[in-house]
């Protein structure tokens, strides 16, 4: 047995306590991809503002979806790891890590050193390339990687945003809500990210080697209306287009009619303008629009967790209900799914033989 799948998500607190968020929060923060920002100032800005209030709020908000098992996004991935485990056999391992907390990057590649095992291959659970989280989770996989091989063998599964397997899988999980409900209005709501990052192409590793970057799209995205409108050389590796096409390929395999579903972007921090439109400004702005049966995505989202359950499912169905709705559902993400199980292997088969032809 030498060959290890190592499945990687985001990060989650190793539990509900202010202390245990705080850490993650720090971690997460300090990341330069992440709050990319003078190192200065993000220290400052970390210390003496965020980590001094933020924590308290964001382990309420964690408390309202933890569970016997503690955090979704973690059991779900575990979840995911043991299924895809069964159904790869014995000549590969499968590990869930993540880039922050628990189980660490490090603890895991030093797991398999121990066993042997040397070559890798990583599933960041990112469909859509952004640089604050899939190219943050690869580039510290390598820098691990280096630190304990001297040539690691590692290949890594680019973004699947359109891969006909994941739209497949969310398609599976979302038509019976959709079927049950008969919503108004269809939302999928991407994580927001800064506009400056979309504006600006990072050119550094892992993007250069594994994603062909070459500076394109500074021109291009966000300076005009149609910018996402279609996959093009200029916004092949754009986070933006990537959730727009993501959207249009979900919309054609639930057959959704035009009008009757958008794309919005959640979760911002801070003051700087993020990607438009805002979810929470369009949950408060539907029901005035006659929508009053809401159905929400976050196709950004593989598993569940405190973005999905308690931003969406908990507060924003309470906001759509006080503007005047009638009902918000969640569809929930892709989680452990049977489909899901089968789509990353089908999704790895692909990579492997589109890598192989460029060969």
């Amino acid at each position: 047995m030498a060959r290890a799948l190592v499945l990687l998500n985001l990060g989650t607190p190793d539990s509900t306590d202010v202390k245990d968020v705080r850490d993650y929060l720090q971690e997460f923060l300090s990341d330069p991809r992440v709050l990319d920002i003078n190192p200065i100032a993000r220290f400052l800005l970390l210390h003496l503002s965020i980590l001094r209030k933020r924590p308290a709020e964001s382990a309420a908000a964690y408390r309202k979806i933890w569970t016997e098992r503690g955090s979704p996004l973690l059991f779900n991935g575990l979840d995911l790891a043991e299924k895809v485990q069964e159904l790869m056999g014995e000549d590969t391992v499968v590990e869930l890590a993540m880039r922050y907390r628990n189980p660490s990057i490090r603890s895991v590649l030093e797991g398999l050193k121990d066993r042997g095992i040397n070559d890798l291959v990583l599933f960041p659970l990112f469909p859509q390339y952004s640089s604050a989280a899939w190219g943050s989770g690869v580039e510290k996989f390598f820098v691990e990687a280096a630190r304990l091989w001297d040539e690691p063998s590692v290949k890594v599964v680019p973004p699947y945003y359109d891969h006909p397997a994941f739209i497949d899988a969310f398609c599976d999980v979302a038509r019976p809500i959709l079927d049950d409900q008969q919503p108004d209005k269809v939302l999928m709501s991407f994580h927001g990210i800064p506009q400056r990052h979309v504006r600006t192409v990072f050119d550094g590793q892992p993007e250069r080697d594994l994603l062909g970057m070459d500076g394109a799209g500074g021109d291009h995205c966000l300076e005009k209306p149609d910018c996402c409108a279609e996959i093009c050389p200029a916004n092949r590796n754009c986070y933006s287009a990537h959730c727009y096409a993501t959207a249009r390929a979900l919309a054609a395999g639930l057959e959704l009619s035009p009008g009757s579903w958008e794309v919005s972007f959640q979760s911002r921090l801070g003051r700087d303008p993020w990607m438009v439109p805002y979810t929470d400004f369009r949950i408060e702005e539907l029901p005035a629009e006659g929508i009053e049966k809401l159905a929400v995505f976050s196709p950004a989202f593989t598993a569940d967790c405190l973005e999905t359950v308690e931003e969406i499912g908990i507060r924003a169905r309470e906001d759509f209900l006080a503007a005047g709705g009638k009902e918000l559902r969640l569809i929930p993400s892709l989680n452990a799914e049977s489909s899901w199980v089968e789509a990353v292997l089908r999704i790895i088969a692909d990579s492997a033989l589109a890598n192989e032809g460029q060969n």
